[in-house]
């Protein structure tokens, strides 16, 4: 007997259970004003530009390729979104100063020294280290340097009353001990510590929560590899960022008047091949290194001494004019046929022979006596 429901309801139908199992249909969301907005964009570029939908960023930098104009960017503008939009692929190896050209002092430094080397590096932050630079310990900036100069030169209260007159400006800088090192006066700050392979835009991210404006670059094994500023990294986007204590700096390449080329060892191998022309092709090498420095170690295998004559690529060779055990500095570019005096020595070839009736060439303008017939005496 089937069961009944006590409260006397009567059992749903088929119809009504399935009525009631029909989907309930749900209003529409309203979309936000930033939904509004990002769909009125994408539908403009579709009708303006003709993009499909898919990624904006690959097709932005489709547009600034073809011209940027079209799209109502200037020039700087769009030299600049295309710098923003390459700086995702760059790593901290790309943009970082190499390790030859790191400017650091050691924390036993006198104070006095250490206003030399900022006077002379033209940096206003400096890698400070213990005894190699693999020791690195921080930094040292010189606004701090200058604050505790100046504290230190401060005039006090009690100075006043022994003073007749008091020095310029309220400073006596006599009470600076310049001798003090830079550990003694406690200048040294923290500075950041990245792999080479870090991209270069998670760095700017990292400078500038931690408010850390310096990283030190260091390999596998700890040891340093370059450095790199937040100047560095936004020198990618806006392009080289010079202020007013920066030297007009001559090209890297420069040809002379007899056809050879002064080089700067550090200049870009694209640099070169558009100063020297296209027969200065180094090949697979510029898939290894970018500089004339990095051709020539990777040609001959170690780096070159001074006066040394390395093949270059096709009809070129190379001369060092300055360097050190560490790097090359210098060099000049020329042609092998350019050179008064071949580039190594080699021993003569067969001389053809004189005719018969042909007198001996002397320097002067008269002609060599005729011999004489009688035989030579032993």
């Amino acid at each position: 007997m089937p069961d009944h429901d006590p409260s006397g309801a009567p059992e749903p139908t088929a119809a009504a259970s399935e009525a009631r199992n029909l989907p309930v249909p749900v209003p529409p969301r309203e979309m936000t004003s930033r939904e509004r907005r990002e769909g009125w964009f994408a539908w403009a570029l579709r009708v303006i530009f003709g993009w499909r939908t898919g990624s904006i960023r690959a097709n932005l930098t489709d547009v600034l390729k073809a011209g940027a104009s079209e799209a109502g960017f200037s020039p700087k503008e769009s030299a600049m979104l295309q710098n923003i939009l390459g700086l995702r692929g760059r790593r901290v190896v790309d943009v970082m100063v190499p390790r030859a050209d790191i400017v650091a002092v050691r924390q036993e430094i006198a104070l006095g020294e250490l206003l030399k080397v900022f006077a002379s590096a033209g940096h206003s932050r400096l890698v400070v280290y213990d005894d190699m630079l693999d020791d690195a310990v921080g930094m040292v900036h010189i606004r701090d340097l200058i604050a505790f100069m100046t504290q230190r030169a401060e005039v006090r209260g009690g100075t006043k009353s022994r003073r007749r007159k008091l020095p310029a400006a309220g400073l006596d800088l006599k009470t600076i001990d310049l001798t003090m090192t830079l550990a003694a006066a406690k200048l040294i700050r923290e500075m950041l510590f990245v792999p080479p392979s870090m991209p270069a835009m998670d760095l700017l991210a990292r400078m500038q929560t931690s408010r850390i404006h310096l990283a030190l670059v260091v390999d596998e094994y700890g040891g340093a590899d370059g450095v790199v500023s937040i100047e560095d990294i936004v020198e990618e986007i806006v392009g080289e960022i010079e202020d007013e204590h920066d030297e007009d700096v001559a090209p890297t390449v420069v040809r002379q008047i007899d056809g050879s080329f002064l080089a700067d060892a550090r200049a870009k191998l694209d640099d070169v091949t558009a100063t020297v022309g296209a027969d200065f092709d180094v090949g697979e090498i510029a898939n290894e290194v970018d500089t004339l420095a990095g051709y020539i170690a990777t040609r001959i295998g170690r780096v070159p001494v001074r006066g040394e004559l390395v093949p270059g690529p096709g009809p070129f060779e190379i001369e060092v004019l300055d360097a050190d055990p560490r790097r090359v500095k210098r060099l000049k570019i020329y042609r092998s046929a350019e050179r008064g005096t071949p580039r190594r020595s080699e021993p003569p070839g067969p001389q053809p022979m004189p005719p018969a009736d042909a007198a001996p060439a002397h320097d002067g303008a008269k002609a060599a006596p005729e011999p004489s017939k009688s035989p030579p005496s032993s």
